[in-house]
């Protein structure tokens, strides 16, 4: 039996990334979907007002806002994204996200 590359996802089925992970009081849930040398792929559902600080990568980093709206901060310059918009956020250069609602994203980041 091959190991699956893909998990926590269903195979074979149509599925609603935003379904997938859902939003809890005062936290940030994730939900890894992928992770190896070459791929990271996560699910993110933020409460209003909660935030990764600043931060790095040795990856480029593509978030996919699901739903709601996000505010990221990418080497000092922010971006608001909405449902259904993505920004590339480059590897190696700081940066954060703060929920200024609840939303929800999807992250892929390649190494």
């Amino acid at each position: 039996m091959s190991e699956k590359i893909l998990k926590n996802i269903g195979h074979e089925e149509i599925v609603a990334l935003s379904d997938l992970v859902q939003v809890q009081e005062g936290q940030i849930v994730s939900k890894t979907l992928a992770q190896n040398g070459a791929v990271s792929i996560t699910l993110f559902a933020f409460d209003q007002g909660e935030e990764i600080s600043s931060h790095d990568s040795n990856g480029d980093a593509m978030v996919t806002v699901l739903e709601g709206r996000g505010k990221f901060t990418v080497d000092g310059k922010e971006y608001v994204l909405e449902a259904g918009q993505t920004l590339v956020m480059p590897a190696k250069k700081p940066h954060a996200v703060y929920a200024q609602e609840c939303f929800k994203m999807l992250l892929v980041v390649v190494f």
